[in-house]
């Protein structure tokens, strides 16, 4: 399995784990005061965004990013939808 696989593969999960995080489990703690899904949510997504990062620095060189291109690439992370768009323009 290539480090491309893997990148898409998390930066897929990272991505939905973020959505999943902001759009339904933040909401409903503040709203319901339940905050059972941001801590179900939280762990794993913090290890997806971890992971996400590494393996960004572990292929950078083989996509010959820029400095400005890796730092969009990592901003994306913390943006929603932010992964999807990346995965489309620069990994496909």
């Amino acid at each position: 399995m290539s480090f491309l696989t893997i990148f898409r593969s998390i930066a897929f999960l990272e991505g939905l784990s973020y959505l999943l995080l902001l759009f339904i489990a933040v909401p409903i703690k503040y709203s319901m005061g339940n905050e059972s899904y941001v801590k179900m949510l939280g762990m794993p997504h913090g290890f997806l965004f971890i992971g996400y990062v590494v393996v960004a620095f572990l292929i950078k060189s083989d996509y010959k990013w820029t400095n400005k291109e890796f730092l969009f690439v990592l901003a994306a992370s913390i943006i929603p939808f932010g992964t999807f768009y990346i995965d489309k323009k620069y990994l496909k």
